[in-house]
């Protein structure tokens, strides 16, 4: 039965006066040492779920199951999708309309999201409420009814909808080719099915509530929590979650990199992708941080309001005022994505594409300044501290991580393996792009949009 508020927020005070002394003990150790205080996740295991917390001061705590069953390990089209929508609807307990009066009673937000590899369930709440949205997550992942007409009337209408979002944002259609064409398979199914596919041919009530419970048991998941005290998050999840099926893990080939070009005639805009392989997650064997500080090196968007950045991308495109480009490198759990994104006026991007071609022969011949390399180190720590601060990419990095059996995403071991980064390994990764197959997806208007060959590249 649902625990009402009452049974436990009579010892919210003591707990959360318990909680921030130990979160202010813990930042206190963190200011003696490397680690920033408080960005440490202490890592157990609770009824068979893995558990990763980390105790930050404050009079709220999040919580969220981390499953891998994005796109990547989907049997068909669309199930990710449709998981992420079916959650907080109706279980065998309550209607959606009461789990939402519940969450709104209590001052809490619920939330879903899936990437390629994982879907994500996630809770903020007041510190006190920690048991009602640990329940309330066991329940989701192990409880949903799947209703025919909530898939019919709701679910699907949402999926169409992002579809149509999708579609109409050249960029998104360019990132997601680029995937196809780097990976096939797996990292390169789409993040949200095209329009082209239908929907209803894949889709039943019967079998999404089937791959559910794959999804979502014990060997698939991890609970992710910060805020709240890691011994509070332990008790509780060993108490809602043990009666959810231990299963067997989601099972996907290992990612392989082809290379290639895609071109996609589109009326929405003008997009140009370049990509390479990139690290993979932290704590993994693909895991190359000299990839994210190229990354830095070149930039492309700038980090400072009114002026167009110093960035070697950026001072390269200063002369074409209606595109726009960035580079980052996209991480997963056993690969990584490097890309190089032009936006804009289609005769344009060409001239864009080639000099940032040139920038990476220039960083490969070692033709770029020391001090460049030492500011793009300090921007790419900056971006992973950052991230790490951020609830979304934290959590689901770091649930990621537990599921697949390597490191979490610990804040102080990947600030120190980014200022290790040497010149000699940024000039190497940028001569590994050069020499292998690029990965090219261009969408818009094809006529005047260029090859990738046109640009120097190999594909």
């Amino acid at each position: 039965m649902m625990l009402s508020r009452s049974t436990f927020s009579r010892n919210a005070p003591r707990a959360l006066q318990k909680q921030c002394s130990a979160a202010g003990a813990s930042s206190r150790r963190g200011m003696a040492s490397a680690a920033t205080p408080g960005l440490q996740y202490d890592v157990t295991e609770s009824a068979g779920v893995k558990v990763a917390n980390r105790e930050v001061a404050g009079p709220t705590g999040t919580l969220a199951l981390v499953a891998k069953a994005g796109p990547r390990y989907q049997p068909v089209p669309g199930f990710s999708d449709a998981l992420q929508q079916f959650a907080f609807k109706s279980t065998l307990k309550r209607s959606a309309l009461r789990i939402n009066r519940e969450v709104e009673l209590l001052g809490g937000e619920v939330s879903s999201t899936h990437s390629r590899e994982n879907i994500v369930l996630q809770a903020k709440f007041l510190s006190g409420d920690l048991p009602y949205f640990a329940e309330l997550l066991a329940e989701v992942a192990s409880q949903t009814k799947f209703a025919a007409h909530e898939l019919s009337e709701v679910v699907l209408k949402t999926i169409k909808y992002r579809q149509q979002a999708l579609a109409a944002n050249p960029d998104a259609v360019a990132v997601d080719a680029a995937h196809a064409v780097a990976f096939h398979r797996g990292l390169g199914e789409s993040i949200t099915p095209s329009t082209t596919v239908s929907l209803e041919k894949y889709l039943s009530a019967e079998a999404l509530a089937e791959y559910a419970q794959q999804a979502f048991a014990k060997s698939n998941i991890a609970l992710v929590g910060s805020g709240s005290n890691s011994a509070d998050v332990a008790k509780w999840v060993g108490d809602f979650f043990k009666e959810v099926p231990t299963g067997s893990q989601l099972q996907n080939a290992a990612s392989k990199y082809y290379g290639g070009e895609q071109r996609i005639s589109s009326k929405a805009g003008n997009a140009v992708v370049i990509a390479f392989p990139g690290s993979g997650a932290f704590g993994t064997p693909a895991y190359k941080p000299e990839a994210s500080v190229l990354a830095a090196l070149l930039g492309g968007e700038s980090t400072i309001k009114w002026t167009p950045g110093f960035s070697l991308l950026a001072q390269a495109t200063q002369g074409f005022s209606q595109v726009r480009a960035s580079t980052q490198n996209l991480s997963y759990s056993d690969a990584g994505l490097f890309t190089i994104t032009f936006s804009g006026k289609a005769d344009q991007i060409t001239s864009a594409g080639k000099n940032a071609v040139d920038l990476l022969n220039k960083v490969a011949a070692g033709e770029v300044a020391s001090e460049e390399i030492k500011k793009a180190v300090a921007v790419a720590k900056f971006r992973a501290l950052e991230s790490a601060q951020s609830l979304e990419t934290g959590i689901e990095a770091t649930g990621s991580a537990l599921i697949n059996g390597s490191k979490p995403y610990q804040i102080g071991e990947v600030a120190q393996s980014i200022d290790a980064v040497t010149e000699a390994q940024v000039k190497d990764v940028a001569k590994t792009f050069l020499s292998g197959k690029a990965s090219v997806a261009t969408v818009g208007d094809l006529f005047q949009l260029p090859y990738g060959e046109e640009l120097g590249l190999t594909v």
